[in-house]
């Protein structure tokens, strides 16, 4: 809020309706430092938000023929939603950083594993082959595109508000919209057309954004806990000394990924909160507007500490490959079923081949038996398929698409991301990835 009414001074003064020295003394004083937090939220009971207090106390500090340009022109509205996008923008470079180090750890998993082979699972149960390179591609493509939407959102649709009490700028007439340039410019915000006290759209894109990131990140997180069974055993979280337990000691728990995902799960209803305040009335709302600060503010949170969570995940993240190999070999070959039906269906027809296959895997899981040797025991599969062609239809490593083309298509596509936006602050810059999680959490 300083910030703003600081930005609000020094647009003035290169507008001509204030003098320079007078802004620079109403930006001196704008340093949070010096005020209770505190007593002015205390005070704000009384007037329904913060900032008439604040300007008090902002006035106070100021004194002499300067004081009385703090404030003018705003309505308090016009400083908290400002506020509201500054915060925004600084929350988001952690954020942004966490969750692009998350998408570069599944890029390397990705590249690292692109021979991996391991079951896809549909409706929790195995499916067909494929790599663990692929999963990772996914998550990364999920990842890199929750980070783009942000990126997008806090280049764009972070606004400056600075319309007055009713949209007008009739105090500022004639200079109005020139002050509201300088505004924008001076804090590194969108301007916008028209006033958007009411009009609630950046707010909800905002929220938007965000839950999407948080719904990629629980994705991820939950993965990554059913594959860390103790039954699955094909991921582990490789960060000595964490994952125990109170009572049990052998424990090994994905704490980075079940946090990840208790972080983001308080997102949905967030957004939910502040796409359900967007109904403002008339010009300036009672109630709708003050209703969005707290989701906000925790939306940020849940977000990016979901964000710091999976990226120590991923960062940590051991593959088995081994038990990848060994899981995929409990249904004794059944997830190849489809392609020695796709083999048989020229000469017995797509029903006859689909029928006769599942029978024999129903048999193989029955019988606990290799399904080559069940179907190898049939003569009308080895009338037109022998031994060999058995052993090579039923092999994971052979059926596996397009499988190393989707993830070069997913790595060249986060390669040729474009450079990052300069950063409006230096937070990012400023403190370690651990000390960022920390915070978030």
């Amino acid at each position: 809020m300083l910030d703003a009414e600081a930005a609000l001074a020094r647009a003035q003064a290169r507008a001509g309706v204030i003098a320079s020295d007078d802004a620079e003394a109403i930006a001196a004083a704008c340093d949070a430092g010096r005020y209770d937090a505190a007593a002015i939220g205390a005070e704000a009971a009384k007037t329904g938000n913060p900032v008439v207090q604040l300007v008090k106390a902002l006035t106070d500090a100021v004194g002499g023929p300067a004081a009385g340009h703090v404030h003018s022109v705003a309505t308090s509205q016009d400083i908290l939603d400002t506020a509201a996008m500054l915060v925004a923008a600084r929350a988001l470079e952690p954020l942004l950083s966490d969750l692009e180090a998350a998408a570069e750890a599944a890029a390397r998993l990705a590249g690292e594993h692109r021979e991996t082979v391991m079951a896809g699972r549909t409706l929790m149960q195995q499916a067909l082959p494929i790599v663990f390179g692929l999963k990772a591609a996914g998550w990364l493509v999920g990842l890199d595109e929750a980070a783009g939407r942000l990126h997008e959102v806090r280049r764009r649709r972070l606004a400056a508000q600075l319309f007055g009490a009713a949209g007008t700028l009739a105090s500022l007439d004639p200079a109005g919209p020139e002050v509201l340039g300088h505004y924008a410019d001076e804090l590194g915000l969108d301007e916008p057309v028209l006033a958007w006290h009411t009009i609630r759209t950046r707010p909800a894109e905002l929220a938007g954004a965000l839950g999407a990131a948080a719904g990629v990140v629980a994705k991820v997180g939950r993965d990554v806990v059913l594959m860390a069974q103790t039954e699955v055993g094909e991921v582990r979280e490789g960060v000595p000394g964490r994952g125990g337990s109170s009572t049990l000691p052998h424990k090994h728990n994905p704490v980075a990924a079940i946090s990840a995902i208790a972080s983001a799960m308080r997102a949905p209803g967030l957004v939910a909160a502040l796409l359900g305040a967007m109904a403002h009335e008339h010009e300036r709302a009672a109630g709708p507007w003050h209703a969005e600060w707290r989701p906000l503010c925790e939306l940020l949170e849940a977000v990016g500490s979901a964000a710091a969570w999976l990226r120590d995940c991923l960062e940590h993240l051991e593959v088995d490959a081994k038990r990848m190999r060994s899981n995929l070999e409990l249904t004794h070959g059944a997830l190849l079923a489809e392609r020695v039906t796709t083999a048989l269906a020229p000469a017995l027809g797509r029903h006859a081949a689909h029928e006769l296959v599942q029978d024999a895997a129903q048999k193989a899981f029955a019988s606990e038996r290799a399904l080559a040797d069940v179907l190898a025991a049939r003569p009308e599969v080895t009338a037109h398929v022998d031994r060999d062609d058995l052993a090579r239809l039923l092999d994971p490593a052979g059926y596996l698409g397009a499988s190393d083309e989707l993830i070069a298509r997913a790595l060249r596509g986060h390669s040729g991301k474009g450079a990052r936006p300069a950063p409006l602050s230096t937070l990012a810059e400023a403190t370690k990835p651990s000390e960022r999680g920390a915070r978030w959490a």
